[in-house]
């Protein structure tokens, strides 16, 4: 159990930031997938949930470029007012989605933690992964009504 302790200590740190945060929750993962592989199904949703901004931002990508008209097969014609307004509507997306990816993992690397020294009460680090799952809806929801908003 010892380098579980460490690999999570390491990941709470901050010493990992973007995908080296991702791959510290995976070590972190894989390392009590080795102690007891019967926990393959709950450390998979525990890792999985933390990417799933990246999901949100390419949903928001794909409506971005439709709208735009990118995906027509002529270049659009958009002003220079236009195009920072899709900017500024795929900001909080792109923010909100960075910071609560970040303290998403962190706190699904705390849950992969709670599911390794308390297995029954793993469910309590679910609903704290949610919790902040909850941001990045709203990052989404923010994104998606202001590009439906730009005038064409």
């Amino acid at each position: 159990m010892t380098e579980l302790a460490q690999m999570f200590e390491l990941q709470q740190s901050g010493t990992f930031f973007g995908s080296w945060g991702g791959l510290a929750l995976a070590l972190l993962g894989a390392g009590l997938l080795c102690q007891d592989p019967g926990k393959f199904g709950k450390v998979m949703i525990l890792q999985v949930i933390p990417g799933t901004q990246g999901l949100y931002g390419l949903v928001v990508w794909f409506f971005a470029i439709f709208r735009m008209g990118l995906l027509s097969g002529s270049l659009p014609e958009l002003t220079i007012a236009q195009g920072f307004q899709y900017l500024a509507a795929c900001l909080p997306m792109a923010l909100g989605g960075l910071f609560s990816a970040i303290a998403q993992g962190r706190v699904a690397a705390a849950s992969i933690n709670i599911l390794a020294k308390k297995p029954d009460d793993w469910s309590k680090g679910m609903v704290l992964c949610i919790t902040v799952e909850f941001y990045a809806i709203l990052s989404l929801l923010a994104s998606m009504l202001m590009i439906i908003n730009i005038s064409a």
